[in-house]
């Protein structure tokens, strides 16, 4: 049976559900409603029998493709955040149990990441067990830019890439092509995007015989076509500076951009200047709460790190800690000056890396609830 809203569509063909995100005019931004659509329709497929397993694409203006998924709708989280709206408190609470549902699916779930997939796109595609890019995909967690911290589970996924890498994608916000988040771990298998619609419609094949049959011979027929995906020098991006890992190792924010400082000393271009100057655009204040997200997120369960991320997340639009509230908390002068004013002038507080302290970092990983009184304590 075909069921619609007017951002998610989703069906059961054969022993396979279906989901295509249409809300092209946004990029297929998550509000809400389809939080809440695509929450349900998971929970009905998951104790359906006749599924066998589920996948998940994104539509652009042409059709379907081209776009996966740009996030979280930040225009309604500034709107929301003035207005004193509690659904914004519903939208991270469900969202992020959207997540812990997806990653730990008990059937096959493929997701088709072409086109944008950044920060919420990236929390309802790093749980599948199929994470296909192409050489159209853009994937980022760019959250540093508005004031935000990588959330949806980056502190568990980011965390978990190689080395230092984790650390240098928070903090930056850098944009990944297909091949690069291969590199990363963020992605299986990068295929060509002509070569998407056949793969869709395999899904309906009615041969299989599970869900794992399915999935096996989904990811066969992937790494058949991947050789068209491929560039030169794919297993190693071009950001992919030899001195990533030694300086996104260092302790603190400020340190890492005084070991840039020295690396881009007399240099306009290179990967040390390019990366100094990106920090120097973002929120000091969130870029130090994100190094500390990532270092913690390496340790935690995925339930205890998006527990960390709602109390986050809370903190961020209620600033009381700080002594700050509505326009002055970094998250909605970052969305102002990026999305809504767009004259990208955030005047963040404090204003300088180097004047971020420890105690300011601290006081947003203090849980604003008892532990019996969580947002997301059923997660387990």
């Amino acid at each position: 049976m075909n069921r619609f809203t007017s951002d998610v569509s989703h069906a059961r063909v054969g022993h396979v559900g279906l989901i295509t995100l249409s809300r092209p005019q946004a990029l297929n931004a998550l509000s809400l409603a389809m939080v809440r659509e695509l929450t349900q329709v998971l929970i009905d497929w998951q104790h359906d029998p006749q599924v066998w397993a589920v996948a998940v694409r994104g539509s652009n203006k042409q059709g379907p493709f081209g776009a996966f998924c740009a996030g979280g709708d930040i225009r309604y989280f500034h709107q929301a955040a003035l207005a004193g709206d509690a659904s914004l408190e519903d939208f991270f609470t469900e969202e992020y149990s959207l997540n812990h549902l997806i990653q730990n699916y008990p059937k096959p779930y493929i997701a088709f990441m072409d086109g944008i997939v950044m920060g919420g796109g990236m929390g309802i595609s790093q749980g599948a067990a199929l994470r296909v890019v192409t050489e159209r995909t853009l994937m980022a967690m760019p959250e540093t830019q508005i004031g935000l911290f990588p959330d949806v589970g980056g502190g568990y996924f980011l965390s978990r890439c190689p080395g230092h890498s984790g650390e240098y994608l928070a903090l930056t916000g850098q944009l990944l092509h297909g091949t690069d988040a291969l590199t990363v771990g963020l992605a299986d298998v990068c295929l060509p995007s002509d070569a998407l619609p056949a793969l869709w419609d395999a899904l309906s094949n009615p041969n299989w015989s599970s869900g794992e049959a399915l999935l096996a011979g989904l990811q066969a027929q992937a790494e058949n076509l991947q050789g068209a995906c491929t560039v030169q020098n794919a297993a190693r991006p071009s950001w992919h500076d030899a001195q990533l890992d030694s300086v996104f190792a260092l302790p603190s924010v400020g340190e890492m951009v005084q070991s840039l400082t020295r690396l881009a000393a007399g240099q306009a271009e290179g990967w040390a200047a390019h990366t100094l100057q990106a920090l120097r655009q973002r929120s000091p204040l969130m870029l130090a709460v994100s190094l500390e997200q990532i270092r913690r997120g390496r340790h935690l369960s995925l339930a205890d790190d998006l527990r960390m991320e709602r109390d986050l997340v809370r903190h961020c639009f209620h600033t009381d800690h700080l002594q700050r509230r509505g326009t002055q908390t970094e998250t909605v002068e970052g969305i102002r000056a990026l999305a809504i004013d767009k004259d990208r002038q955030p005047k963040w507080q404090p204003e300088r890396i180097e004047d971020v302290t420890p105690e300011m970092v601290a006081t947003f990983f203090v849980s604003p609830w008892p532990s019996q009184s969580h947002p997301l304590r059923h997660l387990v």
